[in-house]
């Protein structure tokens, strides 16, 4: 927006009040053109932090705000003699599963990291921390010895068998963990990463509980990087929902850099860098950023990091990890080869980026995400642009990608639906979601059987009782069509690792935003 000067001071800054109410009164009559972006990006991030709280397993807090929900999952790991109750379920199953939860964390985290003063000034960051919590304080649960962890609650399988709320379970809550003789590498590193990075979150606010994150932290990438194994071989209830189809390789090198940027312990630097080659953090170009694939996340991280007192080695392998990141930048902008490349990520006609048909906005999310906080490293490092195959693009283009994504996801895309439930007037009504399906338990404490919750709720064409407030759904395939639909999962179930990027995506457009309606007066 350009900015609009009305008067140019020069000399003495001491103006007179009278002159001042002058001034303020031209302004009232020639104020500078409306924002010409329409959102409320405020309303959109308050709102994806709600979601979390819909997502939530275990005794609810006292100031639970999503009232429809109510305790649930209390005796998980009992049978096991364990005590794991909390944690998120991950999505409109009853499951808890670890992966995607620390992913989801990881995510949050990051947020928080990159966007804390934008977060606050949006009055959310309260919220924000707490839903990092709400998932530490279970990891610290999970985390019973050094080399143990349990990654699994519940069963895929017999879970989805039955559409209950979680308030009336009646499936398999079987825990499965993972340890030296049955080792699960990515859910270890990735919870790793997740309670580094938020150990940063707390370091300044709750040091107690940030030092006790970081030993958890250190303890788990320990453990996943001796004792090496595919945690779905290990889990295999696990297979079916969250294969590791990437392998463990991004998940270590990823929590190295997390642990690195929480402590400043070199041993992690250096693990990165020594294992840079042989792990695929410099070799592989990706093209997605995802709970399974890490190496664009890895790589955006690295480019990143400080390099001063660096050797000219480490300074080298930092700027091939940046080399990579940058062509995922490149890729989400169709700026790698030719306009058809595959190298690039395909776009919808409506403008939206798509990787894959089954809940394509988790690559939307991330993919924001990461060109956020790229934009805005290129931007506090003075200016400078991604050098890529088709052009050039700068801090401003970045962003204007991003905002286009958003703005596709809250409303203007060929459907005029917001994918993020709850915003607007007009958004998917029949999330594909067990709790929000089902009449809300604080209303009606009537049991919901087994196959009762599909005969009676699963099946009705009316929108749900409950509206999952701050989810973002699957989304539309690759003509911009969606159908609002219970049944049509891959399009209408949504997932905490959707969500978990936007937080720090609609906290600095709103900024952005902000700033850009206030021009004239923050220049007085």
């Amino acid at each position: 927006m350009e900015e609009i000067s009305v008067i140019r001071f020069t000399g003495r800054r001491n103006i007179t009040r009278h002159f001042l109410l002058v001034v303020l009164a031209a302004i009232s009559l020639f104020p500078p053109p409306a924002s010409p972006q329409p959102f409320d990006y405020a309303d959109a991030l308050s709102k994806s932090l709600l979601y979390f709280e819909a997502q939530r397993s275990g005794r609810l807090p006292y100031n639970q705000r999503v009232t429809w929900r109510h305790h649930s999952g209390l005796t998980d790991g009992l049978e096991q003699g364990v005590d794991l109750v909390g944690g998120y379920y991950d999505a409109g199953d009853n499951v808890k599963f670890g992966l995607p939860m620390a992913f989801t964390v990881t995510m949050l985290s990051w947020g928080v990291i990159e966007f804390r003063q934008e977060i606050a000034a949006a009055g959310e960051l309260r919220h924000a921390m707490e839903a990092i919590k709400w998932g530490t304080d279970y990891f610290i649960k999970a985390h019973t010895h050094p080399h143990v962890l349990w990654a699994q609650v519940g069963d895929g399988d017999t879970d989805h068998l039955c559409w209950q709320r979680p308030e009336d379970m009646t499936t398999s809550r079987r825990a499965y963990k993972v340890d030296e003789k049955n080792p699960g590498t990515e859910v270890a590193a990735e919870t790793a990463a997740a309670m580094a990075a938020a150990a940063i979150v707390f370091s300044k606010t709750n040091p107690h509980y940030s030092h006790l994150l970081l030993d958890h932290a250190q303890q788990l990438f320990e453990f996943g990087d001796k004792f090496r194994g595919k945690y779905d071989e290990s889990i295999e209830g696990a297979k079916g929902y969250y294969t590791s189809v990437s392998g463990y390789y991004d998940e270590l090198l990823w929590a190295a850099l997390w642990l690195y940027k929480a402590t400043d312990n070199q041993r992690y630097l250096n693990y990165a860098i020594d294992n840079a080659m042989s792990f695929g953090g410099i070799t592989w170009p990706i093209s997605e950023f995802s709970w399974d694939v890490k190496y664009a996340g890895l790589q955006i991280i690295a480019s990143m990091l400080p390099t001063a007192g660096l050797t000219r080695h480490q300074k080298r392998i930092l700027e091939q990890y940046g080399s990579k990141g940058e062509y995922y930048v490149c890729a989400c902008l169709n700026l790698n080869g030719g306009a058809a490349n595959s190298s690039n990520v395909q776009r919808t006609r409506g403008g939206l980026l798509y990787t894959r048909q089954w809940n394509n906005m988790q690559y939307v999310s991330t993919a924001a995400f990461l060109l956020t906080v790229y934009s805005d490293h290129l931007y506090r490092t003075g200016w400078s642009a991604v050098d890529c195959p088709r052009g050039s693009a700068g801090p401003e283009e970045i962003m204007g990608l991003v905002r286009s994504q958003a703005a596709y996801i809250l409303g203007s895309n060929p459907m005029g639906l917001s994918y993020l439930v709850g915003y607007g007037s007009d958004y998917p009504r029949r999330v594909h979601h067990r709790g929000a399906s089902t009449e809300a338990y604080r209303d009606s404490k009537v049991f919901v059987g087994c196959t009762q919750g599909y005969d009676h709720w699963f099946g009705r064409p009316d929108p749900n009782p409950n509206v999952l407030v701050g989810s973002l759904v699957g989304g539309p395939d690759s003509e911009d069509r969606f159908e609002d639909t219970r049944g049509n999962f891959v399009q209408t179930e949504a997932c905490t690792y959707n969500t978990a990027p936007l937080v720090g995506v609609f906290a600095k457009l709103n900024t952005l935003d902000s700033a850009a309606t206030r021009p004239f007066i923050s220049s007085l």
